[in-house]
C-alpha cells in the first residue's frame, strides 16, 4: 500500500508540473500575441509616417540592385523585423521613391549614400540615375556622400549636384573586365571529356570546358562590346562632371602612378581630378544638411526621412484606370515553374498570359534582365508575347542590365525593343554541351559494356564514349536551333536571314551597338517603354502601372506589410527586435544552376551568354 501511495504521489506531482509548464506556455503565447496585436493597432493609428516641411530624403540602398525580389516575402519581412536588410533593393522601389519625392513639396533634397549598393550592371543604375535627373529638374538638389565607391556606384553618384567624399575614403575606378576560369586541364586529369556542339563563330559560352584560354574570336568580340560599355561610361560620367571623355580615360589609365604620386591619398586625388566636389566627414555632412535645411528636434541631426519610412507613401493601387502591365523576366531561363529570380518557361509564360487575359490590361511591358538559358523555355515565353500581340495588346520590351542570347530570344517578337546604351544584348547563337567520363572511370578500374536494342539506346550514358552518330545528331539539332533563332529575329526585325546572320554568330553587343545594327529600336529605360506602350494602346496619360507577379498568400502579405510598414518602425523605436537568427527562417534554397536542369537521355539546347562585367 505504501508503494502504491508513493507511486500515485509521483505521478500526481508529475502531472502538476506538466500543468504548470502548459500554463506558463499559454501565458507566454498570449503575451506575445497581445503584444503583436497592440503594435498593429498602434501602427494602424499612426498610419504612414508624416514628412515635415523642408525635409531631406536619405537614401542608403543596401544590397543587390534587382528588378524583382528573389528572396521570399516571409524572409524579407522577418529580416525587417529583426533589424536587418533583406540584401536586395528593387529598382522600381528606388525609382518610385525618388519620383514621389520629386512631387512632394516637403522634400527639398536627397542625400544619397551609395556605398552598400551592389549593381549587377550599368543599365539599372541608369534607371535610378534618370529618376535623380527628374528630381533635380523639379528644382531640388541631390547630394552624395561616400566613404568609398567603385565605378558602378560612382556612375549613379555622377547624377548629383555635389559629390562629397570622406577624407579617409576612396574612389577607385578600374575599368571593365570579363575574365573567366577554364577547366580543360582539370577535366583531362579527371578523365572527363566535354563535347561541345555550337553554331556561331563568337558563341564562346562553353569554351572554358574545351579550352585553356579564350579563342581569338572570343577575345575580339569581348574587346568590342566591353569597349563600347566603357566608352558609354566615360561619356556619361564626363558629361555630368564636365570632363572630356578622353581626358577622363587618360586620367583613369594613369591612376596607378597618380595614386603613388599622391602618396596613397585617393580622396585628395579624387578632389584634384574633379571627380568629387568636397571632402567631408559624416559630422560635416550633418552640419551641411542643417545649414541647407532644418535641424531636427534634438538639434544634433537634420529633418529627414529614410527610404523605408518613405516607401509606404508611394505603394498602392490605382483603381478604375486602364492598366499597362509590367512582367519582369529576370535570371536564367529554365524549364517549368520557377520562383522570382529565375525565369521559368511555364511560370513566366503564365504571367504574360494572365496580362493578356485581363480585360483591364491594355498593353504589356516585358522587362528583361537575363543572360539566357534553355531554348525551349525561351520559346514558350516568346510564343506568349506573340499571342498577346495577336490579341491586340501592344508588347514593348525594356532591356535591363543584360538581355542576351535567350534573353534576346524572348524579346524579339515585341512591337518595340528599348535598351539602355550600356545594356548587354545580342549573343544570338546556340550551343549544347555533353560530358562523358569513360577515361576517368577507366583510371579507377571501372569498365562499361553491354547490349542495346536500338542505336540511341544508352547513347547518353556518360560512362560510354560519345558515339559519332549521336554527335552528328546533336549538331543537327543545334544547327536547326540557330536557323530558328536567326530566322525568327530576321522575321521580327524585317530583315533578311543573311543580314541577321552577319551580326549574330553569338556576338555580344552593347545597347548602343545593337541600336546601330537594328537589333533594338530605341535607347531608353523602363519608364520610356511604359510610356510608349500606353501610347500604342492609345491611353494618353489616363493609365496605371501594374506589375504582374506570382500572388502572395494572405499570410505572406500580412507579414510583408507588417515588416515594411509603420509597425516595424514602432518596434524599432521601442527597442524591440526579433533575434537575428529569425531572419534566416525559412532558409532560401540554393540558386539553381543552368545545367542542373539537364535530363538524362534528352538533348538540352541552350542559348546563354556568360557576359558579365567587373
Amino acid at each position: 500500500m505504501a508503494a502504491q501511495q508513493q507511486s500515485g504521489g509521483f505521478w500526481s506531482g508529475l502531472r502538476a508540473v506538466g500543468r504548470g509548464i502548459n500554463m506558463v506556455r499559454l501565458v507566454i503565447i498570449n503575451v506575445i500575441f497581445f503584444a503583436i496585436l497592440l503594435v498593429i493597432l498602434v501602427a494602424a493609428g499612426h498610419g504612414v509616417a508624416e514628412v515635415a516641411p523642408n525635409s531631406v530624403l536619405v537614401l542608403k540602398p543596401d544590397g543587390q540592385l534587382v528588378e524583382q525580389f528573389s528572396i521570399d516575402p516571409v524572409s524579407r519581412a522577418l529580416a525587417r523585423m529583426s533589424g536587418q536588410d533583406s540584401g536586395q533593393v528593387q529598382v522600381r522601389d528606388l525609382v518610385g521613391v525618388i519620383d514621389a519625392a520629386a512631387r512632394d513639396g516637403n522634400i527639398k533634397r536627397i542625400l544619397l549614400e551609395p556605398d552598400q549598393l551592389q549593381p549587377g550592371g550599368f543599365a539599372a543604375l541608369e534607371e535610378v540615375g534618370a529618376a535623380l535627373d527628374r528630381f533635380r529638374k523639379a528644382g531640388k538638389q541631390v547630394y552624395v556622400w561616400s566613404a568609398g565607391m567603385d565605378q558602378g556606384q560612382y556612375l549613379l553618384a555622377a547624377h548629383a549636384d555635389r559629390i562629397l567624399l570622406d577624407p579617409q575614403g576612396a574612389l577607385l575606378i578600374t575599368g571593365l573586365s570579363n575574365y573567366r576560369s577554364y577547366y580543360k586541364d582539370l577535366l583531362d586529369k579527371l578523365g572527363v571529356h566535354a563535347h561541345l556542339f555550337r553554331v556561331g563563330q563568337f558563341k564562346s559560352a562553353a569554351e572554358p570546358f574545351i579550352q585553356d584560354a579564350p579563342s581569338p574570336a572570343s577575345i575580339e568580340a569581348d574587346q568590342y562590346w566591353l569597349g563600347g560599355l566603357w566608352d558609354t561610361w566615360l561619356t556619361e560620367v564626363g558629361k555630368r562632371r564636365g570632363i572630356d571623355a578622353n581626358t577622363l580615360r587618360n586620367e583613369i589609365n594613369a591612376l596607378p602612378q597618380e595614386i603613388r604620386n599622391a602618396r596613397g591619398d585617393t580622396a585628395q586625388l579624387a578632389l584634384q581630378l574633379h571627380l568629387v566636389d568636397e571632402l567631408a566627414t559624416p559630422q560635416q555632412v550633418v552640419k551641411l544638411m542643417q545649414k541647407l535645411g532644418t535641424p531636427d528636434d534634438s538639434g544634433n541631426g537634420f529633418r529627414g526621412i529614410d527610404f523605408d519610412g518613405y516607401l509606404p507613401r508611394v505603394q498602392g493601387l490605382a483603381f478604375g484606370k486602364p492598366l499597362v502591365a509590367v512582367v519582369v523576366a529576370e535570371g536564367d531561363i529554365v524549364p517549368g515553374k520557377q520562383n522570382p529570380g529565375t525565369i521559368g518557361g511555364e511560370s513566366t509564360s503564365a504571367l504574360i498570359r494572365a496580362a493578356r487575359n485581363n480585360r483591364n490590361v491594355r498593353a504589356i511591358v516585358l522587362r528583361v534582365n537575363s543572360p539566357g538559358g534553355e531554348v525551349y523555355a525561351a520559346e514558350e515565353i516568346r510564343r506568349e508575347v506573340q499571342l498577346a500581340r495577336e490579341a491586340g495588346k501592344p508588347v514593348v520590351v525594356s532591356m535591363g542590365d543584360v538581355a542576351a542570347s535567350g534573353g534576346y530570344w524572348i524579346s524579339m517578337d515585341a512591337d518595340r525593343i528599348f535598351a539602355e546604351p550600356d545594356t548587354i544584348t545580342g549573343s544570338i547563337g546556340i550551343f549544347g554541351l555533353f560530358f562523358t567520363a569513360e577515361d576517368g572511370l577507366s583510371k579507377l578500374g571501372i569498365h562499361t559494356d553491354g547490349v542495346a536494342t536500338a542505336p540511341l539506346a544508352g547513347a547518353f550514358d556518360i560512362r560510354r564514349p560519345l558515339d559519332p552518330d549521336l554527335g552528328a545528331m546533336i549538331q543537327s539539332i543545334i544547327d536547326k536551333g540557330y536557323q530558328d533563332f536567326v530566322g525568327g529575329v530576321a522575321r521580327a526585325r524585317g530583315k533578311s536571314f543573311a543580314d541577321i546572320d552577319a551580326i549574330a554568330q553569338g556576338r555580344v553587343w552593347s545597347g548602343a551597338q545593337a541600336l546601330q545594327r537594328g537589333l533594338v529600336d530605341q535607347l531608353g529605360g523602363l519608364s520610356d517603354a511604359i510610356r510608349l506602350a500606353a501610347q500604342d494602346a492609345k491611353l494618353g496619360n489616363n493609365y496605371a502601372i501594374s506589375y504582374v507577379e506570382k500572388p502572395m498568400s494572405p499570410f505572406q502579405r500580412f507579414l510583408l506589410n507588417f515588416g515594411d510598414g509603420s509597425a516595424a518602425h514602432i518596434l524599432a523605436a521601442l527597442g524591440v527586435r526579433l533575434p537575428d537568427f529569425v531572419a534566416q527562417i525559412p532558409k532560401l534554397a540554393p540558386e539553381l544552376q543552368l545545367l542542373q536542369h539537364a535530363q538524362a537521355g534528352k538533348p538540352q539546347v541552350y542559348s546563354y551568354c556568360f557576359c558579365t562585367v567587373r
